[in-house]
């Protein structure tokens, strides 16, 4: 399995970013954003399918993959959203095309309707967007974050792999699991990921949830219809607050549908950056 590496670094005011540009300069840009508890390793196969057209730019978040993890680091949605916004402006980007997962579909919402991001188009994959979210165990770790933070390493481990693994519906590839969940191993690793769910607050959501009917860009929402961690009505319920909003459910796939099904993702992708105003699109 070839490597994924992100060649270029920014300084953010959350610390640096490591991010990089696959496809010919000058082409219709695309941006893609990772969520939680991944990196953008999860979008190699879509963004070389893009890149076939698109300029396509990857990043990890600060706190995520290949950036920066320090101690007392805010890597909460606020931040993101702000760190999004320098990015765009480092890229020189004015509206691209942007595709967005998971926490990262947060991030896209807050840099547009609270920082005045602008996107030609915006694709939403499985999104965070609406209370309430966050699992059973996502809240337990979340208000005891310090505790697991002391966890043995073979027992972070092996919590961690279990937690990824759930995101998957037909599993997946142990090289996979191994490159998604390795950025938390380490003792960096290990203090970032009970980090990110401590400060993963519902009221960076709650800003803007009653905002929705303020996007007026093309936008499409993909789901997964086997995920298990936000389930597909949600998809429903919140392409009924964006107008002209679809959802389009991709049948085989869970939480992930990066790895569960990247070409009929890519496809979908593809179809909608070609006339994203297209009746149906």
């Amino acid at each position: 399995m070839s490597e994924w590496q992100l060649t270029d670094t920014f300084p953010s005011t959350s610390g640096e970013v490591r991010w990089a540009g696959l496809g010919e300069p000058g082409r219709d840009p695309v941006v893609l954003l990772h969520g939680t508890p991944f990196s953008s390793y999860v979008w190699r196969a879509v963004a070389r399918s893009l890149a076939r057209r698109h300029q396509v730019f990857v990043w990890d978040m600060p706190g995520y993959g290949a950036s920066e993890k320090s101690a007392g680091q805010d890597v909460s949605l606020a931040t993101q959203g702000r760190v999004f916004t320098e990015l765009l402006a480092h890229w020189g980007l004015d509206e691209p095309l942007v595709v967005a997962h998971d926490f990262g579909g947060a991030v896209s919402l807050r840099a547009h309707l609270l920082h005045g991001a602008r996107y030609r188009a915006l694709a939403l994959v499985d999104p965070v967007a609406l209370a309430p979210w966050g699992s059973p165990f996502f809240r337990l770790v979340g208000e005891h974050s310090h505790v697991f933070e002391e966890l043995p390493p073979a027992l972070h481990r092996a919590l961690v792999r279990e937690y990824v693994s759930s995101a998957s519906s037909p599993g997946l590839h142990p090289a996979v699991l191994e490159r998604l969940t390795r950025p938390w191993l380490d003792d960096l690793g290990q203090a970032a990921f009970y980090r990110q769910i401590a400060q993963a607050d519902q009221r960076h959501t709650d800003e803007v949830q009653d905002r929705y009917g303020e996007i007026s860009m093309p936008t499409l929402v993909c789901w997964g219809e086997d995920d298990s961690w936000i389930p597909v009505a949600r998809g429903r319920e919140l392409v009924a607050r964006i107008p002209g909003a679809r959802l389009e459910t991709i049948a085989g796939a869970g939480h992930l549908v990066q790895e569960d099904a990247p070409a009929e993702l890519t496809a979908a992708l593809m179809a909608f950056f070609q006339d994203p105003r297209r009746p149906g699109n």
